[in-house]
């Protein structure tokens, strides 16, 4: 993916001469070479994402198919991209190298701002949300790379730069409610969390924006369009990685042949309690839901008006099993550790379980086993 930031940078005449930069770093043949291979890399990642279903990276794993298809589709126009910067800039075909990097960077924009926003929300699994606002945010930028072009003048070049700050920012604050507004939902669907990876959805979403700033307001030169190139090809490993790990999540409204049982409170202690469900690892809202004869939406509100969560519900269950399990160990003198006590209880992780204990107990596990041996 080629930087805009050479319109956007430059002071005075110094301007557009350094426009001309992009046009000669195309005459290196070692930059060839690594512009090239970017362009492959992100082929070679378009048709393995498209076309094979289960992961190399984490074969465990089932990816989202539809986050698959939009990072797919970034990984197309960033070789799309590639392309239209070397035909419009290196063989300049308007005629004016100016004409060229604004038509390159306004492709750019157009493009690949609504898939980047596309990739994060799909990222996030909890239910679709609009992209067309950002759509209609990419409109004023085209409108001012359109003016520069026309008037042959860098005196909006500001304008840009201030439009393109405030969208950025206006993105971060965005997609750190959407992640917020996320986290809560697993929180209300799902016991174990530590596959759903909140913070790495948020990560992705820093980096994205980083990488982005640094296309805009960085300095060009030849140095700096080896460093663009770099980040492609680290960008392209980050969002493979990012895919390849994230499980997908089940995420059905359960609306067909809702009954409302009479009394959910003594359902779950006969299916859920009683039949030790808890004890089944990565156990969802939903599965629990159809076991009891309910839907989704009626059981979170039971919990709610229990003025409890799904989460802290199952995670409570397991850790009553947990201390069953210890006192039992050491009624018998049965050697045991913690965490074969934890997976024995339905965790699917130590971390998870022992943040989970410490928010119920009040201590760490170390602590309340040390206490309860006095």
């Amino acid at each position: 993916m080629c930087t805009f930031a050479v319109v956007l940078l430059k002071d005075g005449k110094n301007r557009l001469i350094n426009m001309y930069d992009q046009q000669l770093v195309f005459s290196n043949s070692l930059y060839l070479m690594v512009y090239g291979g970017s362009m492959i890399f992100s082929l070679i990642a378009c048709i393995y994402l498209m076309f094979r279903r289960s992961n190399a990276i984490a074969p465990e794993v089932t990816s989202p198919l539809r986050l698959r298809r939009w990072v797919a589709a970034f990984f197309l126009v960033m070789l799309l991209s590639h392309l239209w910067w070397y035909v419009l800039v290196k063989h300049d075909l308007f005629g004016d190298a100016l004409t060229g990097i604004i038509v390159a960077a306004t492709l750019d924009c157009m493009a690949l701002i609504p898939l980047i926003m596309g990739m994060l929300q799909a990222m996030l699994q909890d239910r679709r949300r609009p992209l067309w606002p950002f759509l209609l945010a990419t409109l004023p930028v085209a409108a001012l790379f359109a003016m520069i072009a026309y008037r042959h003048d860098l005196a909006l070049v500001p304008w840009v730069q201030g439009y393109f700050m405030l969208m950025t920012v206006v993105m971060f604050i965005y997609m750190a409610f959407a992640v917020r507004q996320y986290s809560l939902w697993l929180r209300d669907n799902y016991a174990d969390l530590e596959n759903k990876e909140v913070w790495q959805s948020f990560m992705v979403l820093a980096i994205c924006l980083l990488i982005l700033s640094f296309y805009i307001y960085s300095s060009s030169g030849v140095t700096y369009e080896y460093v663009v190139q770099v980040f492609d090809y680290l960008f392209v490993v980050i969002l493979l990685w990012r895919v390849e790990t994230l499980q997908t999540l089940e995420n059905n409204d359960d609306t067909d042949d809702i009954i409302i049982p009479a009394n959910i409170g003594l359902l779950l202690e006969h299916h859920c309690e009683a039949g030790q469900l808890y004890l089944r690892q990565d156990i969802t809202l939903s599965e629990l839901s159809r076991a009891i004869g309910t839907n989704r939406y009626y059981l979170s509100q039971h919990f709610k008006r229990q003025k409890t969560t799904y989460n802290a519900y199952i995670n409570g269950l397991r850790i009553q099993h947990f201390v069953r399990l210890y006192q039992e160990a050491v009624a018998t003198d049965r050697p045991f550790t913690a965490l074969q006590l934890a997976q024995a209880s339905g965790f699917r992780s130590y971390s998870t379980f022992a943040v989970a204990f410490k928010q119920r107990m009040g201590q760490t596990v170390m602590m309340w086993m040390h206490n309860a041996e006095k």
